[in-house]
């Protein structure tokens, strides 16, 4: 079986190590990002309430509020920045191998503005909470079914066509979302809509946070257990085709555990662009273009930055600043960077 290998030029040299590196670097971000806030706390006392949950102190060195900012306000939050940051990394990393593509992101199959325009409606109707995740999700789930409707003919799906079906129904549904935007109260809805989908994690508890695991953690693990088959994929179809894959249902078992991250992600915490495209990039320079190392390299990369991203937006005003503004604006810069870097080298084909 051919085996795909690391080409490009400024991958490490020791690929094994970087995982366990920045496993031990997202551990201290965690406890580091606990302890920033309005409410001062140390690394020491953030590892003391932590451990408490499992060997109870006799003789606590905090105080209860400091508990309840560590449990309730701010672990709930960060934990979500990761696994969001994880889950949106993991299947930029899969779609980019799945269509052999640099510019694809979980966008591209429609889910994020299924999602967005699900959101969008509930907001409009005044339904908040469970109803507006259920039907967020049911949009973006809903969406990735149009695609697949719309991309196969006759029994048969080229990623081409699948492609541009994503194109059409994120297209038609940006438009009904600028549509529900047109309709929504000047003063109350559209300004909860347009913050909404800017992405924000401010009000995330621990109910959000268990969507949110649903959502990305089955997914992950299938994208996962299909790495050798991406690997497979990324030579190419008839290749693939050659070396005995079934393409067909390796393609979409990808593409719907990819849709069900990212429907999750935009029902719970609205649309935060940027982090499927980068970071598989920042990734794939690290540990090269083999998917059983890239996949989770590309997760725990996501999480530490998504992470930094929304201690930045909690703390850098005195009004949080939504996500999807900071990951735009950081994202746009580093992927040209990255894209010039690929040229460079010999363009995508390198890998």
């Amino acid at each position: 079986m051919t085996s795909v290998t690391d080409t490009r030029p400024g991958a490490l040299r020791a690929p094994g190590l970087v995982l366990p590196g920045l496993l031990a670097l997202l551990a201290v971000a965690i406890l580091w990002s606990v302890t920033i806030g309005r409410y001062d706390l140390t690394v020491p006392q953030v590892a003391g309430i932590l451990v408490d949950n499992i060997f109870p102190a006799d003789t606590p060195t905090w105080e209860p509020i400091q508990e309840v900012v560590v449990e309730q306000v701010r672990l709930p939050r960060i934990l979500a920045a990761v696994l969001l940051g994880f889950g949106l990394a993991i299947s930029g990393a899969a779609l980019q191998g799945l269509f052999r593509n640099p510019l694809v992101d979980p966008g591209i199959i429609g889910v994020t503005s299924g999602s967005g325009f699900g959101g969008t409606l509930a907001i409009l109707l005044g339904i908040g909470g469970a109803g507006l995740v259920g039907i967020a999700f049911g949009f973006g789930v809903g969406s990735i079914l149009l695609v697949k409707f719309l991309a196969t003919v006759r029994g048969r799906t080229s990623m081409l066509t699948l492609v541009l079906a994503g194109v059409i129904v994120s297209a038609f549904f940006s438009a009904a979302i600028s549509i529900a935007k047109l309709l929504a109260d000047p003063f109350q809805k559209l300004p909860a809509i347009t913050y909404w989908l800017m992405g924000s994690i401010a009000s995330t508890d621990y109910a959000d946070l268990g969507m949110i695991c649903l959502a990305v953690g089955p997914a992950a693990v299938l994208i996962y257990l299909l790495r050798f088959q991406i690997n497979i994929l990324s030579l190419g179809e008839e290749r693939a085709r050659a070396l005995g894959s079934r393409v067909g249902l390796v393609q979409w078992a990808i593409l719907l555990a990819t849709a069900l991250i990212s429907a999750g992600i935009v029902a719970t915490s609205g649309i935060i662009g940027w982090v499927g495209l980068v970071i598989p990039h920042v990734g794939r320079a690290l540990v090269g273009a083999d998917h059983r190392r890239l996949l989770p390299v590309s997760g725990v990369i996501g999480a530490i930055y998504l992470l930094m991203v929304d201690n930045i937006a909690r703390t850098a005003t005195t009004a949080e600043i939504p996500l999807g503004i900071i990951t735009a604006l950081i994202g746009v810069p580093v992927f040209a960077v990255i894209l010039r870097r690929i040229h460079g080298n010999g363009g995508w084909a390198g890998d």
